[in-house]
């Protein structure tokens, strides 16, 4: 049976089908729950056995909110397209005859002694307008190189 299908026909089983489920794919007693919570706990635990859980970076995310921390992205996670260079690099831009440094973080950005979480806040700074940091920085295509 396919994972889909698996999770498709949960709906049409008996709360009493849907716990005897739960024992087998989590080892432990089902919570005392409607049925609904228990379809839709079942279909992610389902799912997370066939394609894996949470990646790592993920988790880290969720543990620092659990412990109430401000959680920012890891430079990691921004889209590809945008060739970031490693952290500890400079990107100089010159804007109307002013050149602006900004440093690369392992977390975020640092510009005239400030972090900011992206480089499109970096360029709004440096703007007063918005302005899509990779393109403003000359990361992507469209932008000055």
């Amino acid at each position: 049976m396919t994972v889909l299908a698996e999770i498709a026909g949960l709906p049409k089983k008996s709360t009493q089908e849907l716990n005897q489920l739960w024992r087998s794919l989590f080892e432990a007693d089902p919570p005392q729950a409607g049925k609904h919570y228990l379809v839709r706990r079942l279909a992610w635990r389902i799912q997370e056995l066939a394609h894996g859980g949470l990646s790592q970076t993920a988790e880290t995310i969720l543990d620092g909110l659990a412990r109430g921390e401000a959680v920012q992205k890891p430079i990691s996670t921004l889209r590809a397209d945008t060739a970031l260079p490693a952290p500890g690099a400079r990107l100089i831009r010159e804007w109307k005859g002013v050149e602006h440094v900004v440093t690369i973080l392992e977390v975020g950005f640092e510009y005239q002694g400030r972090k900011y979480r992206s480089l499109s806040g970096v360029a709004k700074a440096i703007t007063g307008t918005h302005w899509s940091g990779p393109l403003f920085f000359g990361l992507r295509k469209g932008g000055k190189p």
